[in-house]
């Protein structure tokens, strides 16, 4: 293996460990801002996987980057409906109107 790609396997493993131990210990009160947190990195990794598939660097980075940018762009929309439809789980509902049973 070269020293650049060994570095970077390094890194990629490291950060996977360290994002699962953070996440994991993450109390369920602050679930909501982490949510719109990953959804705003995932919008950076989108316009990195833009970038790279159109870079012209070769057929495979292209494919790559594609794949990328489909797959950070599910990743983006699922968060933002996932994150839209925790808020709307705490918002407060409008109460009922009282049917009159007979009383003014």
């Amino acid at each position: 293996m070269t020293d650049r790609l060994e570095q970077g396997l390094w890194i990629f493993m490291l950060a996977t460990l360290i994002g699962f131990e953070v996440i994991r210990r993450v109390p369920a009160l602050l679930h909501t801002p982490l949510m719109s947190l990953t959804n705003a990195i995932s919008g950076i990794s989108l316009v990195g996987s833009l970038i790279l598939a159109g870079s012209g660097h070769g057929a495979l980075a292209t494919a790559l980057g594609t794949a990328a940018v489909c797959l950070s762009t599910i990743n983006v929309v699922g968060g933002f409906m996932l994150t839209d439809r925790m808020l709307k789980a705490f918002k407060r509902r409008e109460p009922r109107p009282r049917s009159g049973g007979g009383q003014p």
